[in-house]
C-alpha cells in the first residue's frame, strides 16, 4: 500500500531512478533511448529535483510504501495564467500502473491550490495511456503545441485542462 506525502530533499535520487526507469518505459519506443537519455539529462538533473521540491507555490508528491516509491507528481501554480495550476509531472513507476497510485496522487494534488480554478497539463499525443488516464480525471484537450516542456523541444503535446471544484 502506498502513501502519498509531500517530497523531501532526501527523496531526490529516488525520484530521479523513478522518473528515469518510467521515461525509458514511456518514451523509448516513441522517440528512441538517446533522445529520451538527451531529455532525462536536461530536465530531471538532481538540481532540477531539489527546485521543484522546494520551489514556493509548488507541490511535490509521492506515493511511498515505507520502502520504494511507487510515484511522483509535480504541480505549481502559473506565473503566466491567473487561477491555473499546471500539472508538470505525474509518473508511476510501470511495475504500479494499473493500481491507483496515479489517481491517489492527483487527487491529494487537487487540494494543493486552494486558489486555482483550472489545472492544465501537457502530454504526448502518442502516449494514450496518459491521455486515457487524464480524460477519465476530468481533463479536455484545449490546444496542442509543438514545444511540449520547453520552448524548443520539438515534442508534439495536447494541452489538457480541468476546472478545479472551489
Amino acid at each position: 500500500m502506498f502513501f502519498v506525502r509531500t517530497a523531501g530533499e532526501q527523496d531526490g535520487e529516488a525520484i530521479r531512478t523513478l522518473l528515469i526507469e518510467t521515461w525509458h518505459a514511456t518514451y523509448d519506443t516513441l522517440y528512441g533511448e538517446t533522445k529520451v537519455n538527451d531529455l532525462i539529462a536536461a530536465l530531471h538533473t538532481p538540481d532540477a529535483i531539489r527546485a521543484r521540491i522546494g520551489k514556493r507555490d509548488g507541490e511535490f508528491l509521492v506515493a511511498d510504501d515505507g520502502r520504494n516509491l511507487g510515484g511522483v507528481a509535480y504541480a505549481d501554480m502559473s506565473s503566466l495564467m491567473t487561477k491555473t495550476a499546471v500539472l508538470h509531472q505525474l509518473y508511476v513507476r510501470p511495475s504500479c500502473q494499473g493500481q491507483g497510485v496515479g489517481r491517489d496522487l492527483f487527487a491529494e494534488l487537487e487540494t494543493c491550490f486552494p486558489d486555482a480554478e483550472i489545472m492544465r497539463l501537457e502530454v504526448e499525443p502518442k502516449n494514450t495511456r496518459a491521455v486515457s488516464f487524464y480524460s477519465r480525471l476530468g481533463f479536455v484537450e484545449v490546444d496542442r503545441t509543438q514545444n511540449c516542456a520547453t520552448t524548443d523541444s520539438g515534442i508534439e503535446a495536447v494541452i489538457m485542462e480541468k476546472p478545479l471544484e472551489q
